[in-house]
């Protein structure tokens, strides 16, 4: 399994020798730090739903709770990825 920077490593190098201009990095930069606080949100709201859920026995809501968790994070992070996509394509 690679590592993230393994994956961004590869796709900072798309075969056409372009590399990226300081613009682009500083946009894919900020992008990175807006999904990046975007997906700590949810974490810290959803993770206390889940701890609150499982304070009080209520393992399924807890369970349900994980899984909208990591639903989100997944569509975050694909959003994220398509908007550096289009700035290196750009």
């Amino acid at each position: 399994m690679k590592s993230a920077y393994e994956l961004a490593m590869e796709r900072s190098d798309d075969g056409d020798g372009k590399s990226l201009t300081d613009e682009q990095k500083e946009q894919i930069a900020e992008i990175d730090s807006k999904y990046k606080a975007k997906i700590a949100e949810r974490k810290i709201f959803l993770e206390k739903n889940i701890q609150d859920a499982l304070a009080q026995d209520r393992n399924e809501e807890a369970d349900e709770a994980r899984q909208i968790l990591a639903g989100e994070v997944t569509s975050l992070e694909a959003k994220s990825e398509a908007e550096k996509d289009r700035i290196r394509k750009s």
